[in-house]
C-alpha cells in the first residue's frame, strides 16, 4: 500500500495539516480497500498547532519508509528547520520518494535546496517573500499547484486539495480520484488558477513618486479611450521620458499600469452589479468585449463570467449541470 507521510512541525497550520489527512485516508479502490496509508510525522513527539497540541506518532525515520511525504506550511516559514527536518528530506529524495508541499510548506522544501532549478508556487501573499529567500527558485504566483515530477507545490488553503485529487489521479487514475473528489464536495478540476484570487490593489506609490497626480488621474479616468499621448501629454512629458519614469518609479509601462486599473474596476463591478459583460467592458475601458475577456483571463487566470461566479456565489446555468455539482474545468498547472 501506497505510505503517506505529513510532517508536522511546531507552529504548523492545521488546515494544511488536515487537508492532506483526510483525503488520503479516505480515498478508496474501486474493491473498497484503501488506496493510502496515512502517518503524522514530527521532529519530537509533541507539535505546537497554534490553537492546540498535537502528539505525532511517528517520528523522523519513518519518512525513509513514505512513497509520498507532505510539508505543511506553518505559521513561521522562514525559521530555520529544525535538526535531521533537512537530512531526512533529502535522504527521501534521493530514493526517489515523491515531496509535496502545501502552501507556505514551500519554504520547508526550499529551505532543504530541492526546488533549486525549478519551479514552484505557494500562497500569492508569500509569493514574493518565497522569491527573495530563495533566488534559485523560480517561483510562479498565478497557479494552483506546479508538478516538477518528484516534487509538487501548492498554492494556498484549498489549493491543498487540488493538489492531493492531482495525485491520487496520477497514482491510481481518475475514476479514483473523481470518487475522493466527490468525497470532499469538490471539483475534480477547477478552473483558472490562483490568480483569480489575488487581489490587484493599486500599488502604493514609493516616496518622492513624481508620478502620484498622474497615477491618481488615470485611475480616475480609465474608462476613457487614452492612447499614450494623451497619458503623455497629460503628464508634460514625452513618451519616451514617460516610459522611462514609469518604468523607474512603478516597474511597469503606462499602458500596462492603465490596462490593470480597468481590470480592478472590471472586478469591482463583476463583484458589485448584474451588469452584462458587454457594458462593464465599455465601463471599464476596453474597446470590445472580445479585448475585456482577453485581458482578464491574461491578468486575472479566469474568464470575467466564472470571475464573477467564484465571487459572487451565482450558480452555472447549464441545465445539464445537477444541482449542488460543480462543472469541471481544465486546471491551470
Amino acid at each position: 500500500m501506497h505510505t503517506v507521510a505529513v510532517l508536522a512541525l511546531d507552529q504548523v497550520i492545521p488546515f494544511d495539516l488536515s487537508s492532506p489527512i483526510e483525503v488520503f485516508s479516505r480515498t478508496r479502490l474501486p474493491d473498497g480497500r484503501p488506496a493510502y496509508r496515512v502517518r503524522v510525522c514530527a521532529p519530537q513527539e509533541e507539535v505546537d498547532a497554534g490553537v492546540f497540541r498535537i502528539r505525532a506518532a511517528y517520528g523522523l525515520e519513518a519518512l525513509a519508509e513514505a512513497d509520498t511525504i507532505i510539508l505543511p506550511g506553518t505559521a513561521a516559514p522562514t525559521l530555520p528547520l529544525p535538526a535531521g527536518v533537512r537530512e531526512a528530506l533529502c535522504a527521501a529524495a534521493a530514493t526517489g520518494t515523491r515531496i509535496a508541499s502545501v502552501c507556505v510548506g514551500a519554504f520547508v522544501l526550499a529551505a532543504t535546496g530541492l526546488l533549486d532549478g525549478r519551479r514552484a508556487t505557494t500562497h500569492w501573499r508569500a509569493a514574493p517573500l518565497l522569491a527573495e529567500c530563495h533566488p534559485e527558485v523560480t517561483v510562479d504566483p498565478d497557479v494552483l499547484y506546479v508538478d516538477e515530477g518528484q516534487f509538487l507545490t501548492s498554492a494556498g488553503a484549498a489549493a491543498a486539495l487540488d493538489l492531493c485529487l492531482h495525485m491520487i489521479r496520477k497514482d491510481h487514475g481518475s475514476a479514483v480520484a473523481a470518487d475522493a473528489a466527490r468525497l470532499s464536495v469538490m471539483p475534480l478540476e477547477r478552473e483558472g488558477g490562483q490568480a483569480q484570487f489575488i487581489v490587484h490593489t493599486r500599488p502604493p506609490a514609493p516616496a518622492g513618486n513624481t508620478l502620484e497626480p498622474l497615477l491618481r488621474w488615470l485611475e480616475e479616468n480609465a474608462g476613457r479611450d487614452l492612447t499614450l499621448d494623451d497619458i503623455a501629454a497629460r503628464a508634460g512629458l514625452s513618451t519616451r521620458t514617460l516610459n522611462r519614469r514609469f518604468r523607474e518609479q512603478t516597474g511597469t509601462t503606462p499602458l500596462q499600469w492603465l490596462h490593470r486599473a480597468r481590470v480592478r474596476h472590471a472586478q469591482y463591478l463583476l463583484e458589485t452589479t448584474s451588469y452584462p459583460v458587454e457594458r462593464i467592458a465599455a465601463q471599464a475601458g476596453f474597446g470590445s468585449p472580445t479585448a475585456f475577456r482577453d485581458r482578464f483571463r491574461r491578468v486575472v487566470g479566469t474568464s470575467p463570467y466564472a470571475y464573477r461566479r467564484a465571487f459572487r456565489g451565482e450558480r452555472p446555468t447549464n441545465p445539464r449541470t445537477p444541482t449542488g455539482t460543480a462543472p469541471q474545468h481544465p486546471t491551470t498547472v
